[in-house]
């Protein structure tokens, strides 16, 4: 098959494939260690893909560098030089500190990256070997070699820190027996033997009798720096939340506390900041290099490299043509420039602020560079269930992008919306949030609070025993809650297309169809996510659409004969609403057409028409409430890896919450109420304490 090859191409292939390979290589450090950290600000899908594919090509062409050295396929590069080329792709192979994993599966590969490491380290090590004893850079060679094989061996063990299994190993407890219950029961069955009156006298751990409870709100405002501290003593405290650990009353106490003097803004800031130190620990290095011993190991291997560039300037070159001379000039001020600004991100990092002295701090804090606006992309994805029936794509297409498996990627492309996540919602989510977290006094009922999907708000509203579906809609005995979540969708949207006030007076009118809008994003766009509680909400979603589809045909159908149909999108909306809303739901559907399809459409006009009979600023009111009792309810309830996985995609509203109601003492991971008690036996005589 070679002969079919023109001459001429494979002498350029010949000439150039080795010199193209290391430069290439080179290129994607230079693209990860400026663009890896922008996917944890930046909700792109196409800047994801751009990043997923330099990361992966990163590793294999360094990878397949190596291999033509060492299979010798470059005639126009001598074996000297080749062999000093071949430790600058191990140290690409390091990679940058912005990203050692793309996604938490990448983590749980490190022995994968662990054999690559030593086989990609033996293949150098022989191309070492077979330069030697003529080779002029063998001095050169073995220093690069060194600061090489140590970046790679940083990378696997990040890697290795950051694999759930081990990053949970890292913060298991000393194990605890407890009090000494044996030695209690012996004096105690002692005592009973000698008919001495006994009684067993318990004292409670300080602190843990009930919820810390503060009902004065107060607003103290946090400088830049306090937020960094802070968020980086809350990041040590709950960093265990990724991997369902455990806490006791006394983290949750003084997390309340905390967050209960909190303005809204300093609130979230600080809640960034600890997801920023969370998404360090999981996709970054940042972990690994944050001690002394590793500055020092760092500062070795970068005058190591710099040494190689100083002898490199300094030896002969009579046997070395111009285009290698510039190749090896790039591979070694690369390798100078990646880690001047590998320092340089280091220097203005959170990890740095917060582990350097205070003068110090302040003044990188405060300097241009250790100002962040977000530490987060700061959106919200929007998805509207009207909409998407309304412009459904040919079925000739569906059929195609079904074959070549891009439906769900052309469907995010073509019907989902961004928009920025306005202060308002965020000061209406913290306090309300705020609002329930006073009322859990005991974990009981924190565990009430934190299950509800709007009954709890419900009780705030007595008229809603008037309307069955109403409570039905929301409880858990007579609705799941993907069921839940996708009627009072549609009904919210019905509602809000349909209602007499079209002003943006209401804020929670806006809310209400924010929080809508975007909840059913999730449900639908993103699957994994809300695994853990969207049943069979693909079904119910689709069998909706499908009904709504033939509904909307009839009546496009009904319009054109007519010539009234509209022709812009938004009143085609409005009028696609009115008519949902005029059809007559006397009787409920499922009585008429069966449990067989699972569409929701209908009774949600049920709903919106039992909604509309509370008026307009009540109405508004408890759909806003309702709406963040079913946001806190999937943010509670959903995988805590899952929450993890969004920090690497520019961050997502719910994980926010979730960390926030964690905060607030709102989740079930707090299983220790009570602590080590302190045991007596009590009697006329005798007063025994057992610690």
């Amino acid at each position: 098959m070679s002969d079919h090859v023109p001459t001429r191409a494979k002498k350029l292939w010949d000439e150039w494939n080795l010199r193209c390979a290391v430069l290439i290589s080179l290129l994607f450090q230079v693209v990860l260690i400026f663009l890896a950290g922008s996917r944890k600000r930046r909700a792109s899908l196409w800047l994801t893909w751009f990043i997923w594919i330099c990361y992966l090509l990163a590793d294999w062409m360094a990878a397949f560098a190596v291999g033509l050295i060492s299979h010798g396929q470059s005639n126009a590069v001598s074996k000297e030089l080749a062999s000093f080329w071949a430790p600058f792709l191990l140290l690409h192979l390091g990679g940058p500190d912005a990203i050692t994993a793309f996604s938490l599966e990448d983590n749980e590969l490190w022995i994968r990256h662990l054999l690559g490491f030593i086989i990609q380290l033996i293949a150098v090590v022989y191309v070492f070997s077979q330069s030697l004893p003529n080779s002029q850079f063998w001095l050169l060679t073995v220093l690069m070699l060194l600061a090489g094989a140590y970046k790679y061996t940083e990378r696997t063990r990040a890697l290795y820190g950051a694999c759930l299994s081990n990053f949970k190993a890292a913060l298991l407890p000393n194990p605890d027996a407890g009090p000494n219950y044996a030695r209690l029961m012996e004096e105690y069955s002692a005592m009973v033997a000698a008919r001495v009156p006994v009684t067993i006298a318990k004292e409670p751990e300080r602190g843990s009798s009930s919820l810390s409870t503060n009902n004065i709100f107060e607003t103290e405002i946090l400088s830049p720096m306090e937020i960094v501290l802070n968020g980086y003593k809350f990041f040590n405290i709950f960093k265990g939340l990724i991997v369902d650990h455990m806490f006791s009353f006394h983290e949750r106490n003084e997390s309340r506390d905390f967050f209960f003097r909190r303005q809204v803004a300093d609130a979230f800031s600080v809640l960034e900041v600890e997801l920023n130190f969370m998404y360090d620990a999981l996709y970054t290095k940042m972990v690994m290099v944050n001690s002394i011993f590793v500055y020092l190991l760092r500062g070795a291997c970068s005058v190591l490299i710099g040494v190689c560039l100083q002898q490199f300037i300094c030896l002969p070159k009579h046997n070395i043509t111009l285009s290698d001379k510039i190749v090896t000039y790039v591979l070694l001020g690369g390798a100078v420039c990646l880690d001047l600004v590998a320092y340089f991100n280091l220097l203005f990092s959170d990890w740095t602020i917060v582990s350097a002295k205070q003068g110090i701090s302040r003044f990188l804090i405060r300097s241009p560079f250790g100002k962040r606006n977000h530490r987060w992309s700061n959106a919200m994805s929007q998805h509207s269930f009207i909409s998407f029936c309304l412009k459904p794509r040919f079925r000739w297409a569906n059929t195609v992008a079904d074959f070549l498996g891009i439906k769900d990627i052309l469907d995010e492309c073509k019907y989902k919306k961004s928009i920025v996540c306005e202060q308002n919602l965020k000061e209406f989510i913290f306090n309300e949030l705020r609002t329930k977290a006073q009322k859990a006094q005991t974990n009981k009922m924190a565990k009430e609070i934190y299950s509800a999907r709007g009954e709890c708000v419900l009780l705030d509203y007595p008229r809603h025993y008037s309307y069955p579906l109403i409570s039905s809609s929301v409880s858990d005995l007579e609705s799941e809650y993907d069921e839940s979540l996708l009627m009072w969708h549609i009904a919210t949207e019905l509602c809000y297309v349909t209602s007499t006030d079209q002003s943006n007076n209401n804020p929670n009118r806006e809310i209400c169809k924010v929080l809508s809008d975007y909840m059913l994003y999730l449900l639908v766009m993103r699957p994994k996510l809300m695994s853990a509680v969207a049943g069979i909400g693909q079904i119910r979603f689709t069998d909706t659409c499908e009904e709504a589809k033939i509904f909307f045909q009839r009546w496009r159908h009904e319009l054109i004969s007519t010539w009234s149909m509209p022709t812009n999108i938004g009143d085609r909306k409005v009028s696609a609403c009115e008519k949902l809303m005029s059809v007559k739901t006397f009787v409920k559907p499922r009585e008429v057409k069966g449990d067989r399809s699972k569409s929701l459409l209908f009774d949600a006009c049920m709903l919106a028409h039992a909604l509309k009979e509370f008026g307009e600023v009540r109405k508004w009111e408890m759909m806003s409430k309702v709406w963040v009792e079913l946001l806190a309810y999937a943010a509670s309830h959903c995988r805590a890896n899952e929450h993890a996985r969004q920090l690497s995609e520019g961050g997502e509203l719910i994980v926010f919450v979730w960390l926030q109601m964690a905060h607030f003492g709102l989740g079930e991971q707090f299983r220790i109420e009570a602590g080590h008690a302190r045991a007596k036996l009590l009697a006329k005589e005798v007063n025994t304490e057992y610690p």
